[in-house]
């Protein structure tokens, strides 16, 4: 046992000095920190949000029901920059009091209403537009079951591995190579399924995949400063062979550019002709704001 074990107080106390580089945003309580106002635009869909594959799931969806020609799915995106503190605007938590990107309003009806935590939106999306979501079982079930899979997983990555090998303040082994062997045994997990079935949930493209592919395919594409070397993540042949497959996409293309430097908003589909046709590229998109 070394010199620094940290041995937890009897009751615990916020230190807002702890954190590293979330020090500033971090706190252990909810609720608004400032009065703003959130833009809203002119389409039925208003999305805030930022590009981290959280956001980069609900983009994707509304990418992939525009490319199939569901005109009634167009909608402006905003910047919700998280660093920034965007997150604890009065507005945004208005929609989200869980102060987490992504966050929706739906005024495609008489009644506006929110929608929040990236999951439920993919459901709301795709129940509203008949869309990557099976009608009957055993695919119906199948398709939530994977969907579920990945929402209850991403905490290990991000906020576990991708936290600690990254962004700490000091480097430790045991939470690395705690939250390494987890997310390996996640990429396992989907290379054994894509072993026997072309998606996650079956032959057909679902919302399970676009959930699971932002997180999988941006490991493997080398966030979190090239994880994907420290991982070996190419072992995983089969997630490697799905991931491809999705990097293709016209949908899961433009939908990894909407919330980023590269597009800070997405209004129509024209703001997409202006940018740098490298930038359409999977492996050169924004593994970096991981």
């Amino acid at each position: 046992m070394s010199d620094d074990t940290y041995t937890p107080p009897k009751v615990w106390t916020f230190d807002p000095e702890n954190g590293g580089q979330f020090a500033g945003i971090n706190r252990p309580t909810a609720g608004p920190r400032q009065e703003q106002e959130l833009p809203v635009g002119k389409h039925p869909f208003q999305l805030y949000s930022m590009g981290t594959p959280n956001g980069v799931k609900v983009t994707t969806m509304f990418e992939e029901l525009l490319e199939a020609g569901y005109s009634d799915a167009e909608y402006d995106a905003w910047m919700i920059k998280i660093f920034a503190g965007d997150q604890f605007g009065s507005g945004f938590v208005d929609l989200n009091p869980n102060s987490k990107i992504p966050a929706l309003l739906d005024r495609s009806g008489t009644q506006p209403f929110r929608v929040f935590e990236s999951g439920a939106i993919l459901l709301h999306l795709a129940e509203k537009f008949d869309y990557l979501l099976p009608k009957q079982n055993p695919a119906r079930a199948e398709t939530f079951s994977w969907l579920m899979w990945q929402m209850g997983s991403a905490p290990f990555m991000g906020g576990g591995f991708g936290h600690f090998y990254v962004y700490a303040p000091e480097r430790y082994k045991y939470p690395i190579d705690r939250y390494a062997m987890e997310t390996k045994r996640l990429f396992d997990v989907a290379d054994r399924q894509l072993a026997k079935t072309e998606y996650l949930a079956g032959a057909d493209y679902t919302i399970a995949d676009i959930a699971a592919y932002t997180w999988l395919g941006n490991l493997y594409h080398g966030a979190y400063k090239r994880c994907d070397i420290f991982l070996s993540l190419d072992e995983y042949e089969n997630v490697g062979r799905w991931i491809r497959a999705i990097d293709k996409r016209p949908g899961a293309i433009r939908g990894r550019l909407v919330n980023t430097q590269a597009m800070a908003e997405r209004h129509s589909a024209a703001d997409f002709d202006s940018l740098d046709k490298e930038l359409f590229n999977p492996v050169r998109q924004r593994p970096d704001l991981l």
